[in-house]
Parts: C-alpha cells; structure tokens; sequence
C-alpha cells in the first residue's frame, strides 16, 4: 500500500478557501478520500496558536480526525503587523519524511513551496500532490508538482 504524507498549512487553506469560496475546508472528507488512496504514515497540521475557544475547539478536532496539530504561537507586533509563518518548519518536516514515503501531499498554495517539491521529488522516489485553490495558488508550485487537487466551488472538500 501506497504510503502517504500529509502537511497542511492551516492558514493558507483557511483563508483562500474563505476568500475565493466563502467556505470552510472539511478535513474529514479529505482525510478519507486520501485513506483509500494509501496508508496515511503522517498528517501535519500546522497552525497558530490563538488561546480562543473556535481555535482549540477546530485544533482538537483536526486530532480526532487523525492529525499532528503543530503550533507556532501567534506575535503581536508593536507596530500592529502580525508573524506566525510555518514554512521552515513544513519543509524541516518534509524533508526528514520523504524517505518513507511513496507520496507527499502539500495543502498550500504559497509558492515558496515549489523549490521544496523539486527537491524532495529528486532526492527521493516518490509523487507530490498539491491540494489548493486554483484562482489563489502560485504558478511556481503548480509548476513542480505531479498532481494538483483543485478546491473549486464543485469540491467535496468545502463545507
């Protein structure tokens, strides 16, 4: 059996899918759709550390479904602008995976992203998927992923 990676990037998921869709993302749909694709050996969820209720509430689920919930504790800024990137640590996570797995699947849109896919794609036998919004997912991704799960208005991964 195919065995598989999942990383998500909490934020980018959230907000384009509320901004192109006005939707959530349904992770559960998701979580079983890519169980019968293979044996999921890893599932990342990276996100930020807020203390509110929604937030806990949306973090515990995301563990109950299956999930790692990785979190990056939210910075205030004193000039109003806010930090809480997951990027290194997605690719650090990446990286030490992709020698046990037959697939990496990356749910971002953010193309910083694509040098990462071309190098674990080189270093090891394996596929990369990409799961995104179309409309709001950098060209330079698309260009260095074999697959791309578009999240459109017709996708059973929207609730």
């Amino acid at each position: 059996m195919k065995r598989l990676g999942i990383f998500v990037d909490v934020q980018n998921i959230y907000y384009t899918c509320r901004q192109q869709h006005q939707a959530s993302f349904n992770y559960r749909a998701l979580w079983s759709y890519l169980s019968e694709r293979g044996d999921i050996t890893v599932a990342n969820a990276y996100a930020i550390a807020r203390r509110d209720d929604q937030q806990i509430k949306f973090q515990d689920a995301l563990r109950h479904i299956g999930f790692n919930v990785k979190l990056k504790p939210f910075i205030q800024r004193n000039d109003g602008t806010a930090k809480g990137d997951w990027d290194v640590g997605i690719t650090i996570d990446i990286i030490d995976q992709a020698p046990v797995l037959d697939e990496v699947i990356l749910l971002s849109g953010d193309g910083d992203f694509g040098m990462l896919l071309e190098h674990v794609k080189s270093k090891n036998n394996l596929t990369t998927t990409v799961v995104s919004v179309p409309a709001l997912t950098a060209r330079s991704l698309l260009e260095f992923t074999d697959n791309h799960i578009t999240i459109d208005a017709d996708s059973p991964f929207l609730k």
